[in-house]
């Protein structure tokens, strides 16, 4: 019973399935509607794929992170692991936002893309992530299959920011989504979503805005 009552705590379910996969809400209505579940895919890979860095995507992902550290008592004894962020996260923006900047974790692995796919998998398996942000030009099948399969037994959701030409690449992330301008307006291209459909949601750009 109190395995049960455990996984009930873990877990937000946005359709009325009960073999729905575990799901945490985005924060974008309009997004969650065109998500399996009703939100981002939990303890799962998800890709993020963009022309350059600051477009939106860390304001895309910080009302599901307060939600996660919230809501999830599990959760908030974890850590939300970055790993070679491009830029120096300004906690006074992030605490606005409802981060607690206690339980955030900068890591930056020594030069090599070998060294970076090693520390965003330690970080996911270590079971002490709540979830893993990080920043990769390159991974292959395997190591993406391994980052899948280590966030499923460690119940990690691992958000993986990556550059546009990686959507050639074949991916086994549960969602893969392309962040992008077009005119006055900052749309999300879902092009991976399993148990979904492709779409494009238009997002507001002043709630993408720090």
């Amino acid at each position: 019973m109190r395995a049960l009552e455990e996984l009930h705590s873990r877990v937000w379910r946005g359709s009325k399935s009960a073999c729905s996969a575990p799901v945490i809400p985005t924060g974008f209505a309009s997004l969650d509607r065109h998500l399996p579940g009703g939100g981002w895919p939990h303890r799962s890979v998800t890709e993020v794929f963009l022309d350059h860095y600051g477009i939106g995507e860390l304001a895309l992902l910080i009302p599901a992170l307060t939600t996660l550290m919230r809501q999830d008592e599990a959760a908030q004894k974890k850590w939300i692991v970055w790993v070679a962020p491009p830029f120096i996260p300004y906690p006074p923006a992030l605490m606005q936002h409802g981060m607690n900047i206690d339980r955030l974790l900068l890591v930056h692995p020594s030069t090599g893309i070998k060294n970076c796919h090693w520390a965003v998998e330690q970080a996911v398996r270590s079971g002490s992530s709540a979830a893993v942000l990080a920043w990769i030009s390159a991974a292959n099948g395997v190591v993406l299959r391994r980052l899948q399969l280590a966030s499923e037994q460690q119940w990690c959701w691992t958000v993986l920011f990556r550059p546009i030409g990686a959507l050639q690449d074949r991916s086994p992330a549960a969602l893969r989504i392309r962040l992008f301008h077009e005119d006055s307006s900052t749309r999300l291209q879902i092009i991976k979503s399993r148990g979904g459909r492709p779409a494009v949601i238009d997002l507001k750009r002043a709630d993408l805005q720090w």
